[in-house]
């Protein structure tokens, strides 16, 4: 059996992963939990860790079931077959989630007019601001030096 992404209706995660236990399908919807203020009280709530997506242990054979549960849109595919996860990525996350050291998880995307930190290289430490946002590269505009850098995204903060 291999693990597969469903990709779900926008915040229906829990109730297709309750769902999807019902009738027998192993699911894994990993949850962060995060504190909630309002105008008379705190609270504390369980959110999905990755909005509109759940995973599903099952057969290939059998990978047509979940779409008798509503809220299932389709899996998430990968090169053209449906994105298989493999056994150990999903052990990291698990542990990754219990780990007592963690305390805040955001999942967050570059977008232009953001401010980083370069932490490699020749302007190491000097702050850019994203102009454009590639697939494994960035283009930051760094006002105080007058320059275009054009920098791997894993060499930035």
């Amino acid at each position: 059996m291999k693990w597969y992404v469903l990709y779900v209706k926008p915040k229906s995660e829990k109730k297709v992963a309750e769902r999807l236990r019902k009738i027998g399908v192993e699911v894994y919807c990993p949850l962060i939990k995060e504190i909630r203020q309002w105008s008379d009280r705190k609270k504390t709530i369980e959110n999905p860790l990755f909005k509109s997506y759940v995973f599903v242990r099952i057969k290939e054979k059998h990978r047509h079931i979940v779409f008798d549960v509503p809220g299932v849109v389709r899996y998430l595919f990968w090169l053209g077959k449906p994105a298989v996860v493999r056994d150990e990525e999903i052990l990291v996350i698990e542990k990754w989630l219990k780990d007592e050291d963690i305390e805040d998880i955001t999942l967050s995307n570059l977008n232009p007019g953001d401010e980083l930190l370069v932490k490699n290289g020749i302007l190491k430490d000097h702050k850019g601001i994203v102009q454009e946002v590639g697939k494994k590269r960035v283009r930051l505009v760094i006002p105080g030096l007058g320059v275009v850098l054009n920098a791997r995204i894993k060499d930035l903060v």
